[in-house]
């Protein structure tokens, strides 16, 4: 492997952990599960290249624009369906994704299905690492300020969060527009690193992939996002030499650790400074015990 393609993987990696951390907002800690986020990643891909292309506006206020009219999305999708529980959620966010993909399968203003060629290719891997850093950062102080431990309170007993005065519906949406926005942008990534738009790349199974991605991971836990991310877009790419095979082998992978831990790969904990230090300071206890 060179480095150009290492490099390539990576970006992916990068691209869908901005997806998978919103998504891992409104799934790991609100507890609502969606199974159309493609749909707001298409949404915001389409919007950026136009911003970019027929605008001429720079990378960073193309992809955040996309955002936020994916978010904007959300707040209407919210206002219909968030008061749906369980698994209504999840067919109702399903129906949205996949209506977003036949509309723009039927609007030849952007390349129908044929797709839209010729997006500018914007996209590297310095500025991947920055909007992931950007983006980690702004969930990890949302999970701890009292907003987040309102929407983790509801995920763990939305009734007992009523009772105690949290509006559940505010925070429901609040955390699906901003788990909107960041699949927005991740989505605008997508266009300006490939070069490309096609509305299949935006279908159930793109949906599908972002929220096994947050289950392997972990529920709960943004160190769990990131390394499920690593692992899980990696791992196609290294299993490459099996062929036909390798999606087999993909699959087989994350059944096993599934089933081998259920809780995911965090299990809803975080990787801390502290937690390293304290590691390091046990590894080293029995070897000075030794000296002594």
């Amino acid at each position: 492997m060179d480095w150009f393609y290492i490099k390539g993987i990576l970006i992916l990696s990068g691209i869908n952990l901005m997806a998978v951390l919103g998504l891992s907002l409104l799934t790991g800690f609100t507890g609502l599960f969606s199974f159309g986020h493609a749909g707001f990643m298409a949404i915001g891909a389409y919007t950026a290249a136009t911003m970019g292309i027929k605008l001429g506006l720079p990378l960073i206020p193309s992809l955040l624009i996309g955002g936020l009219t994916a978010g904007i999305f959300s707040l209407f999708i919210g206002k219909l369906t968030l008061n749906l529980k369980g698994d209504y959620f999840c067919i109702a966010t399903l129906g949205f994704g996949e209506a977003i993909r036949l509309i723009l399968d039927n609007v030849q203003y952007f390349g129908g299905a044929r797709g839209w060629p010729g997006i500018p290719l914007k996209v590297d891997l310095w500025n991947v690492i920055i909007i992931n850093v950007v983006g980690i950062l702004i969930l990890i102080n949302l999970i701890n300020s009292r907003h987040g431990r309102n929407m983790i309170a509801i995920r763990e007993e939305e009734l007992a969060a009523k009772t105690i005065g949290i509006d559940t519906f505010k925070y429901k949406m609040i955390s699906l527009f901003i788990s909107a926005v960041y699949a927005g942008i991740a989505g605008g990534m997508v266009g300006y690193y490939t070069g490309f738009l096609q509305p299949k790349m935006f279908s159930m199974n793109k949906s599908t992939e972002l929220t096994i991605i947050v289950i392997f991971g972990g529920i709960g836990s943004i160190s769990g996002s990131v390394l499920g991310t690593l692992l899980l877009t990696a791992l196609p790419e290294i299993l490459r030499a099996f062929a036909l095979w390798r999606l087999v082998a993909y699959g087989a992978a994350v059944i096993f650790i599934m089933i081998s831990r259920p809780e995911g790969l965090m299990g809803g904990k975080e990787i801390t400074l502290k937690g390293i230090m304290r590691l390091l300071r046990l590894k080293n206890r029995p070897g000075k015990a030794a000296e002594g």
